[in-house]
């Protein structure tokens, strides 16, 4: 899935990300960046996605990382 980081708190690693299909806002899990070349999420920012089995974003990655071979990124 592809959406925007509408926000996010390097703290607490809390953050909700909004699916581009429907507008459907989902909740970031804590472990979501686990994997990333993303340390830290900026409003604004475009991601692809997945769900994880209780609806939570997770798996977030740039569309470049696919780009790049990063490992994991065959989302």
């Amino acid at each position: 899935m592809q959406g925007v980081i509408s926000s996010y708190d390097p703290q607490t690693r809390e953050g909700v990300v909004i699916r581009d299909t429907d507008q459907e806002r989902f909740t970031l899990a804590l472990d979501a960046l686990q994997g990333s070349i993303f340390r830290l999420l900026r409003q604004g920012q475009r991601v692809i996605f997945e769900l994880d089995g209780d609806g939570r974003a997770t798996h977030v990655r740039s569309g470049a990382e696919r780009d790049m071979g990063v490992p994991g990124a065959e989302v």
